[in-house]
C-alpha cells in the first residue's frame, strides 16, 4: 500500500509502530513457494492446513455480521487521541488524488458545498469493497459542486473512502466532520479547549494526521455546546493552528466553521456572519451559516465578508425545516438570493429526494432537483489526461465488462463510480423543437453497471443537434487518441459523432480534424477505419460492431499549443431525410488519451500474498444442497503495484481440487470476486470444496490491474497466488 511518509509530529511518533503492526498482520500463511506457470508468468503458492480456530477481527474495521471491511468513525476524544495508522486502516485510504480543476477552489468564484447527511450516516456506503444493496442512494451531479462534506453526529466523522474516490475523480474536495453536541459535547470541548495550547494542538495534530493518512481534504468544525470563557477563548487559536498544519500536510486543505457558538461561548445561531462570530471566520478558511436566514441577513453580510464573500457558505436546508427560504423543489429560490449577493452556498441534506420521495422515482426526482438549480451552479472543468469514463454510477443490477455480462444481481460500490457528465437538456439556438436530453440508465451497460442514455429530436429545420457532455481544461499533448462506444436503440440511421472544443494556449494548430465553421472552435474528428498500427494492441475494434450491438469509433488528432475545452456528441439526420428524426442512443464509454502513453510498458502486479486465513464449515442447508462437502474461506490478499498507474484492480478466483503432484488444474474461467482500489482485498466467505483424503484443495487468486487509460491488460501482467489446503489433522 502506497501511503505518504508520516510528516506531522503525531505521525513521526507513530510511524514505526504502524510498520511493525502491518508486518505482523500481513504475515502470510506459513508455507509458500513460487511456481512458474509459463514463460512469462509466475504464481506464489501458499499451503494451509484447514483449522476452524477463530482469529478475531478488530470490530472497528470489519462488519460484525459479514466481516467485510468497513469505513468507520471515532466516537470519543480518547479514541481520537489514541488513533494510530494501522494495517487495517489501509483499506480506507483513497486511491484517487484530488484532480486538478478550473477554476481552482482558491478562486473567488462563489462555490457550492454539498453536506451529505443521511439517516445517521455509514449506511451501505460504509462497505469499502461494495455491497449487494438494492436501490441505494447515489449522487452523480459532481460537476455542479465544489466541496463534499460527509456529515454524521459522531465526534469524528471520517468520510467513507468510496465518497472520497468518487469526489476526487471529479475534482471535488472532501471534508470530514468534527462535531460536539449537547452537555456531553460541552464536557468534551472543555477537556481539550479550556487548558493550555498543548491540549488543543494534540487534537488538531490528530485531525491533520487522519486527513493526511486517509487522503481527504479537511474538516467542518461544528461545536453546538456552550463553552466556558476559557474554552471559547482557545477556539480561534485552535482553528488557526488546525488550518495552518492542515495546509502544510494536505495540499489545498480546508477548515470550515459552522455558525453555532458565538464569541461569548453561548450557542446562539446567528444565520449570518456578524461581529458575534466573525472571530471564528477570521481564524479558518470559511464560514457555514445556519439555515434560518432571510434576504436582510445576506444584505448585512456583504460588508462583513468584504473580499471573502466566496468563503461564506450560506446554509440551505433542503428539507425546509424552520423559517427558511426555499427548500425541497423550491431550493432554487434560496440559490437565486445567495448568488445575487455573491456568496457561496451550502446545500444541507439534498438526499431529501431519496429519503422522502418514492425510491422508484429517485433518478427522475434527483435530475429534477438539480436541474432546477442548474443556472446557479456553474460547472468546473477537469484538467488532466487520461480522461476515461464508462458512465458507471458505481451501482447496477448486473456487472458487465466490455460488453460481456459477468454477474447478475444488485451491487453498489461508490469507489467504482466513473466520471459523470453534465446532465442537461440541450436545444439548438433559435429553434423550439429540436432537443437532446441526458439520463443515467441501469438497463444496459458497456462496462460496469450503467450507461448514459441520450434521447432527442432533430426537427426538419436543422441538420443536426448536439449536447455538451463534459467541461474540460486540458493542455493537450501533440497527439491524442479518442474513442467512443455507443449504440442506437431501435431502427435508426441517425449519424452519431464525437465533437470537441479547443481553446488557444498560445497558437493552437489543429490537424486531422474538420472545423464546423470558419469562426468556430468546435471540431469534428474524422473516425479511423482501423486503429494505428502502434496502438492495435489496445484498440483492435475501431469502426467495428461489438457484442451487444455496441459500436466503437476511434479518432487520432494532432494538436499543437491547444487546450481541450469541451466534449460534445452530435446527432445528424440521415442523408435525404426531411422528416423529424427522433433517436435514442446509449453511450458506453468515452476515452481521451495521450497516444504516446499507450506505448509505455505496463508494470506487472507482483508479490501477491495470502494471509489472515479463516475457515468455516458450510451451513447444514448448504451441505445438503451441494456435494462434495463445502467450506467457507476468508482471507486477505496483498500485492505490489504502483497505484498512480491504475484505475482499480479486478479480483478473480479459480477453484479446483487435485493432487499436488499433478500441478495446476486445467484452464478454468476465472470468476470475478470484486474490485479493489488499494493494493489489498479481503475475500469473504468464498465457497470452496473440502479437500478429500490424500488430496489438496486448491484456489487460485488473480489480480487484474485496470490502467488509467481504460484498456484490458494481458493476463501475463496479472498477479497470481494459489492457496493449497488440506484437511485438519486428526
Amino acid at each position: 500500500m502506497e501511503t505518504a511518509r508520516p510528516r506531522t509530529r503525531a505521525a513521526a511518533r507513530l510511524g514505526a509502530h504502524a510498520t511493525r503492526e502491518e508486518q505482523r498482520k500481513r504475515r502470510p500463511v506459513r508455507r509458500w513457494q513460487r511456481r512458474r506457470i509459463g514463460e512469462e508468468q509466475e504464481e506464489a503458492v501458499f499451503r494451509e492446513v484447514v483449522s476452524f480456530t477463530r482469529d478475531p477481527l478488530p470490530a472497528r474495521y470489519y462488519d460484525k455480521d459479514t466481516t467485510k471491511p468497513i469505513s468507520f468513525y471515532l466516537p470519543s476524544l480518547e479514541e481520537l487521541l489514541a488513533w494510530t495508522p494501522d494495517a487495517e486502516d489501509s483499506f480506507n485510504v483513497a486511491l484517487e488524488p484530488l484532480k486538478c480543476r478550473q477554476p481552482p477552489l482558491s478562486s473567488q468564484r462563489p462555490r457550492t458545498l454539498l453536506c451529505h447527511d443521511m439517516m445517521g450516516g455509514y449506511l451501505d456506503d460504509k462497505f469499502i469493497q461494495g455491497s449487494a444493496a438494492q436501490n441505494p442512494y447515489c449522487f452523480y451531479h459532481w460537476q455542479c459542486i465544489d466541496i463534499f462534506v460527509y456529515f454524521s453526529h459522531h465526534l469524528v466523522t471520517i468520510p467513507p473512502v468510496g465518497w472520497t474516490n468518487a469526489a476526487h475523480r471529479h475534482g471535488v474536495c472532501v471534508l470530514g466532520t468534527f462535531i460536539a453536541e449537547w452537555k456531553e459535547g460541552g464536557q468534551l470541548c472543555e477537556a481539550f479547549l479550556a487548558g493550555d495550547e498543548r491540549s488543543y494542538q494534540a487534537v488538531a495534530d490528530q485531525l491533520v494526521l487522519i486527513a493526511q493518512f486517509f487522503r481527504f481534504d479537511g474538516w467542518l468544525i461544528n461545536i453546538e455546546s456552550s463553552l466556558s470563557l476559557a474554552a471559547v477563548g482557545n477556539v480561534p487559536p485552535f482553528l488557526r493552528y488546525l488550518s495552518t498544519q492542515l495546509c502544510r500536510q494536505v495540499p489545498g486543505g480546508l477548515v470550515l466553521w459552522y455558525d453555532s457558538v458565538v464569541s461569548s461561548g453561548q450557542v446562539k445561531w446567528q444565520n449570518e456572519l456578524n461581529e458575534q462570530n466573525r472571530i471564528f471566520f477570521d481564524s479558518c478558511d470559511g464560514f457555514f451559516t445556519n439555515y434560518n436566514w432571510q434576504e436582510e441577513h445576506l444584505d448585512r453580510m456583504v460588508a462583513q465578508a468584504g473580499e471573502r464573500r466566496a468563503d461564506v457558505y450560506v446554509g440551505v436546508d433542503v428539507f425546509a425545516r424552520g423559517n427558511v427560504v426555499g427548500g425541497q423543489f423550491d431550493t432554487h429560490k434560496s440559490l437565486e438570493l445567495i448568488r445575487k449577493h455573491g456568496f457561496s452556498a451550502a446545500l444541507f441534506a439534498p438526499g431529501w429526494v431519496y429519503e422522502c420521495l418514492e425510491k422508484r422515482d429517485f433518478f427522475q426526482n434527483q435530475d429534477k432537483f438539480w436541474g432546477l438549480l442548474g443556472r446557479y451552479l456553474p460547472p468546473h472543468s477537469i484538467c488532466s489526461l487520461p480522461f476515461v469514463t464508462s458512465f458507471c454510477l458505481g451501482m447496477g443490477t448486473r456487472r458487465v465488462c466490455y460488453g460481456q455480462e459477468e454477474a447478475v444481481g444488485p451491487w453498489y460500490h461508490p469507489s467504482a463510480q466513473e466520471i459523470q457528465p453534465l446532465f442537461a437538456e440541450q436545444r439548438p439556438e433559435g429553434d423550439g423543437q429540436g432537443w437532446v436530453k441526458t439520463h443515467c440508465c441501469l438497463a444496459d451497460a458497456w462496462n460496469g453497471g450503467s450507461s448514459l442514455l441520450l434521447r432527442g429530436v432533430i426537427p426538419p429545420e436543422v441538420g443536426h443537434v448536439a449536447v455538451r457532455l463534459f467541461s474540460l481544461h486540458v493542455p493537450v499533448p501533440p497527439k491524442i487518441f479518442l474513442s467512443m462506444v455507443y449504440k442506437l436503440e431501435g431502427p435508426s440511421d441517425v449519424g452519431v459523432a464525437l465533437e470537441l472544443t479547443t481553446g488557444d494556449a498560445g497558437s493552437c494548430h489543429v490537424g486531422g480534424i474538420s472545423t464546423l465553421s470558419e469562426t468556430s472552435s468546435r471540431h469534428s474528428p474524422r473516425p479511423l477505419r482501423v486503429p494505428p498500427t502502434k496502438l492495435a494492441r489496445w484498440v483492435g475494434h475501431c469502426g467495428q460492431q461489438l457484442s451487444g450491438g455496441w459500436v466503437q469509433r476511434c479518432y487520432e488528432v494532432n494538436l499543437q499549443g491547444c487546450v481541450l475545452q469541451d466534449l460534445w456528441v452530435s446527432f445528424s439526420r440521415p442523408p435525404g431525410s426531411r422528416e423529424q428524426e427522433a433517436f435514442v442512443c446509449r453511450l458506453g464509454e468515452l476515452q481521451v488519451v495521450d497516444a504516446n502513453s499507450l506505448l509505455r510498458p505496463l508494470p506487472r502486479v507482483q508479490a501477491v500474498s495470502v494471509s489472515r486465513v479463516r475457515w468455516q464449515r458450510a451451513a447444514p442447508e448448504e451441505e445438503e444442497e451441494q456435494r462434495p462437502a463445502r467450506l467457507r474461506l476468508s482471507c486477505a490478499l496483498h500485492w505490489s503495484y504502483p497505484l498512480s498507474h491504475v484505475r482499480c484492480f479486478r479480483i478473480h478466483c479459480c477453484r479446483a481440487t487435485g493432487s499436488p503432484a499433478e500441478g495446476p488444474p486445467g484452464p478454468e474461467k476465472p470468476a470475478l470476486l470484486g474490485l479493489a482500489f488499494v493494493n489489498q482485498y479481503r475475500v469473504v466467505d468464498l465457497a470452496v470444496a473440502a479437500a478429500g483424503p490424500g488430496t489438496d484443495g486448491r484456489v487460485e487468486f488473480l489480480v487484474e490491474p485496470v490502467p488509467r487509460e481504460g484498456f484490458l491488460v494481458p493476463k501475463a501482467e496479472w498477479g497470481r497466488a494459489a492457496l493449497l489446503y488440506s484437511g485438519p489433522h486428526t
